[in-house]
């Protein structure tokens, strides 16, 4: 039910060199899980988990995903009964204070109906960052971050991830630079000091 039980299972972590597999391993390190002594630790591609965890070949599987995933329904839509589970606790609470690319995240029970969750779980997730260049005009950076901004409604629209997203947890959690056509908008609609 949480990711604690996954001591002694076989369980994906991602193939080799893959954030899935650093992300995996990061919340495993957080809850005390050494990948590689308390688990069977496969490493294999995201896009094969799901058939392997309904034909019983592996016990759990870490995947790092936007939600609904083809995949995740893949995964709990078949004979097989299939929990998603919280990904919680005090070391994953550090985990997220240590690295700001990280956020706690909710994933709607109703994504997955054949999922055997009555209720949404409650797991991390990683940020995602829009990157330009710095010799990209201020004007230009200044337009598009107007635009999605002046336009957020439509732009929560785009995908049901981001339906409960903020303007402000927008620009939480941040690891690069801020580009100074962006600070400008921030700071006119007070997003920033």
């Amino acid at each position: 039910k949480n990711i604690a039980d996954l001591k002694g299972k076989k369980v994906n972590i991602g193939n080799p060199g893959s954030g899935q597999r650093q992300n995996a391993i990061d919340a495993l390190d957080a809850v005390g899980i050494n990948y590689e002594k308390d688990l069977k630790a496969e490493s294999i591609k995201a896009s094969e988990a799901a058939s392997l965890l309904q034909d019983g070949r592996i016990d759990a599987f870490f995947y790092t995903v936007g939600h609904p995933s083809g995949s995740i329904k893949e995964a709990t839509s078949g004979a097989r009964k299939v929990l998603i589970a919280d990904v919680t606790g005090s070391g994953i609470d550090g985990l997220l204070a240590k690295f700001p690319y990280y956020a706690k995240a909710t994933i709607p029970a109703s994504l997955y109906p054949g999922a055997q969750n009555d209720k949404d779980i409650n797991t991390f997730g990683v940020k995602a960052t829009l990157i330009t260049s710095a010799k990209v005009s201020d004007d230009i950076v200044y337009a598009i971050t107007k635009e999605v901004f002046d336009n957020f409604e439509a732009f929560k629209k785009l995908h049901p991830a981001y339906a409960t997203l903020t303007k402000a947890q927008m620009l939480e959690g941040l690891s690069a630079p801020l580009h100074p056509g962006a600070v400008k908008y921030y700071k006119e609609v007070g997003l920033m000091k």
